[in-house]
């Protein structure tokens, strides 16, 4: 019986320390998730001015830019896939993988070959595990990305874009993340990067009125300017959009830990008073068993 009770107080003091790290991981996202919100809503007065222009030079011009025309036959695609370097997150990385794999076989329905890049230590972990190829990978800072990466990636995928298909280029970009909506809420997402595909963050009101252009010099400059500072922008916006989602199911699966821990730890405590409780009433029966034997 008191070994029972020693194993009971064991894991009281085992659970009472991991809430100790759970309630301190849930107070560090809860401090950082403010500064990641404010990040993401910086960038979009930024982000919606360049889908404008390009928007503007690519549907106000008659031209044929190859960053712009869809291709007569895709055979190759590029997924860049965010994900997290640290886990404690619940399912957040593991949702962007599956809306990844999701994407790979469709992908692989339409006969397209497959290129990923990966953000992160868990999508590298998960490639590496099943002994799956892949290009490049960025690790570090996923929960505070620095806009150098994103210059980085969006020129790694530009060039081999710009590549031919035989010297291992690809036809067209996907973007696999996790767009935050709120606290509570995010969503695991799929956007076609090229051949462009002008998207806005935030739709405009129908009565608003979008600027006229005058291209200077000639349009196709103008795109060859215009389009790797828009990528760039956009896989920026995305891994900022991830790093707060990050933040925020770290903060919510921290606090759902943490919660499960005090009921675990009241489990225990009332499983060592139950021991304790019999311990003692065995020793009494045994004192008055014995006072009756000599009484006897």
């Amino acid at each position: 019986m008191g070994a029972q009770i020693r194993v009971y107080r064991q894991k009281i003091s085992s659970t009472t320390s991991m809430r100790k790290i759970f309630k301190a991981m849930e107070l560090i996202a809860t401090s950082r998730i403010g500064k990641a919100r404010a990040r993401v809503a910086a960038s979009l007065p930024y982000a919606n001015a360049i889908t404008r222009a390009v928007s503007a030079v690519a549907t106000q011009s008659e031209i044929d830019h190859p960053l712009t025309t869809e291709p007569e036959q895709i055979r190759r695609a590029a997924v860049l896939i965010i994900t997290s370097d640290r886990g404690l997150a619940g399912s957040y990385s593991a949702s962007v993988l599956k809306q990844a794999e999701g994407l790979t076989e469709l992908l692989h329905a339409e006969g397209k070959e497959v290129k990923a890049y990966l953000v992160g230590r868990k999508a590298q972990a998960y490639f590496d595990f099943r002994n799956r190829s892949y290009a490049r990978v960025w690790t570090g800072g996923t929960d505070a990305p620095e806009f150098e990466t994103a210059q980085e990636v969006g020129a790694a995928l530009l060039e081999d874009f710009s590549t031919d298909f035989e010297e291992g280029g690809v036809d067209e970009i996907h973007v696999v993340y996790t767009r935050f909506k709120s606290m509570v809420t995010q969503e695991p997402t799929v956007i076609r990067l090229l051949p462009l595909e002008v998207v806005e963050e935030e739709a405009a009101s129908e009565t608003e009125l979008l600027p006229l252009y005058e291209f200077e010099p000639e349009t196709e400059q103008v795109l060859d300017a215009l389009l790797p500072r828009y990528i760039e922008s956009r896989i920026f916006a995305a891994m900022l959009q991830a790093a707060a989602s990050e933040l925020a199911a770290r903060q919510r699966a921290m606090k759902s830990a943490g919660d499960n821990a005090t009921e675990l730890i009241k489990k225990y405590t009332r499983l060592r008073n139950t021991a304790r409780q019999a311990e003692i009433t065995q020793e009494l029966s045994e004192i008055v068993a014995g006072a009756d034997a000599l009484a006897s």
